[in-house]
């Protein structure tokens, strides 16, 4: 789970892009970079920790150039703790070209070897977002033979780059002294956006993982960018666009839209937050067929992501809504904290009750899903401190079973709590009285009402099928082995210099 961004301008581009990744800070807190290009030169800097603590004035002032893209990153795939894995990637053959993804491939290792076998081409970290970039920088090559650089060729490079890559990627690419590269998956797994805007000079393009950079920004959305599609954007020659996948379908993810975006975002045409009261609705569809009335006094949800759907829920049951919970917002996002202990202790540091709220109540906590469970046990546990006299915790999202391995955290499923656990069995884990899941099949309905042309559901994580379809359980069980490892590993990375650095003052 990472945010991409990439801007075309007539103007600086620097503070537009430093500007969108505080925008898409909920979607990676552990590392972040910036590129831009100026008179055929790439300008880069990127490290770990958040974007405000990445970027001083000095490197602002160094990162020259009116096109560029940026980069926030949470690490599902690589080794978490290796600065040098912060992107953007470069390469420099051929034409020069620097990379941001969002995803994972699935097949990353195989390319791997199949590169340094028959592409020669050297991979120097764990990240598959070097793989995809040196997959791209050969199918460009294999396409120039002439050595000339067209939009037809760039094209090619791209159908090149789905016919041997699997799993999720939305990518934004610089191609030096040719303009900005956008594509995404044949299955549209991962979002990505685009929007114009225009100047006294000529139209400005931004493409986003969400549309709220482009809102934020001042930028028009225009469309997403299609499943398979690529788009290429220059200041002087527009936008031109292309399907390069051969049987291209949307299967959007759907933990994007339950927790992972923003509620001011469009993904694939589906408002986030329309979707979310959508599922406080179908929630309380589910509440009338299994609980009472008077088993509950108030509706508390947990904040953020889960007030839209409890707000329905509460509206629709004729219950009170209550904010029980009080955030503490200068604590990242505890879904995407790399570690169990990081987490349970974050929690507590990120949450507050409001005993009133609780003391001598029948509580139906509302959560837009139950991952780990580290978080719903430690809130029902600050419930119950509260004085609350019964604890129902409901999940916008059906029980997470399976693992993930399309750029989302849950890479095995030793780690869920519902992986192996009956619905009571979980609910006796966390220390509830009782749990109201949401039904998949009512998930996919909330947002299919919403865009009737979204047929198809990358919903793996909740019924274990994976839509691309090359996913084994030897695969799984290798990533499995990796987290372990990984896990083990731990280190701390330096930040990384800029490649032309300005000594000037802060």
């Amino acid at each position: 789970m990472c945010g991409v961004l990439g801007v075309v301008a007539h103007q600086p581009v620097n503070q537009l892009l430093y500007d969108g990744l505080l925008v898409l800070q909920h979607r990676g807190q552990d590392a972040a970079g910036i590129a831009t290009a100026h008179e055929g030169r790439f300008y880069l800097h990127k490290g770990p920790g958040l974007v405000r603590d990445v970027f001083r004035t000095r490197h602002m002032r160094s990162l020259i150039g009116t096109w560029g893209i940026g980069h926030v990153r949470y690490p599902t795939a690589g080794d978490p703790y290796n600065a040098s894995e912060a992107q953007p990637f470069y390469v420099n053959s051929p034409f020069g070209l620097l990379l941001a993804h969002n995803g994972n491939l699935t097949n990353a290792e195989a390319l791997k070897a199949e590169m340094f076998a028959s592409d020669r081409r050297h991979i120097n970290t764990d990240s598959d977002s070097e793989v995809i970039l040196n997959v791209f920088a050969h199918e460009l090559q294999v396409s120039c033979r002439d050595g000339e650089l067209t939009d037809s060729a760039i094209f090619q490079a791209v159908r090149g780059v789905h016919r041997r890559c699997r799993g999720a990627y939305a990518v934004v690419m610089m191609i030096a002294g040719y303009g900005l590269l956008a594509f995404r998956d044949p299955f549209g797994i991962r979002p990505l956006v685009f929007g114009r805007r225009d100047s006294p000079l000529g139209s400005e393009w931004m493409v986003a993982s969400e549309s709220v950079a482009l809102d934020v920004l001042g930028f028009t959305r225009v469309r997403d960018v299609a499943p398979g599609e690529a788009i290429l954007f220059s200041a002087d020659r527009g936008m031109r666009a292309m399907q390069c996948a051969e049987n291209p379908i949307l299967a959007s993810c759907l933990f994007e839209f339950v927790y992972l975006a923003r509620p001011d975002s469009l993904i694939d045409g589906v408002s986030v937050y329309a979707a979310r009261v959508r599922m406080g609705e179908k929630l309380a569809d589910r509440f009338r067929t299994f609980f009472r009335r008077e088993e509950v006094d108030v509706v508390i949800p947990v904040p953020d992501s889960a007030r839209p759907a409890a707000l329905a829920l509460a509206q629709q049951l004729g219950f009170p809504y209550r904010e029980g919970f009080v955030k503490n917002r200068y604590i990242g996002r505890t879904f995407i904290m790399p570690g169990q202990a990081v987490r349970k202790k974050s929690v507590r540091q990120k949450l507050n009750v409001i005993p009133q709220e609780f003391a001598g109540k029948n509580v139906l906590i509302v959560d837009d899903s139950i991952v780990r469970g580290t978080t719903s046990r430690e809130i029902v546990q600050m419930a119950r401190e509260a004085g609350a006299r019964r604890v129902i915790l409901a999940s916008a999202a059906p029980p997470v079973r399976f693992a993930n391995v399309y750029g989302i955290d849950m890479p095995t499923r030793n780690e869920l709590i519902a992986a192996f656990r009956s619905v009571d069995e979980v609910c006796a884990e966390i220390g509830a009285d009782a749990i109201l899941y949401q039904s998949l099949e009512d998930l996919k309905e909330c947002i299919r009402s919403l865009n009737p042309e979204i047929r198809h559901f990358e919903a793996s994580c909740f019924d274990g099928h994976y839509v691309t379809g090359d996913v084994s359980n030897d695969y799984l069980n290798e990533v499995e082995s990796a987290r372990a490892r990984s896990s083990s590993g731990c280190r701390e990375g330096a930040q990384l210099d800029l490649l032309v650095v300005d000594e000037g003052e802060e």
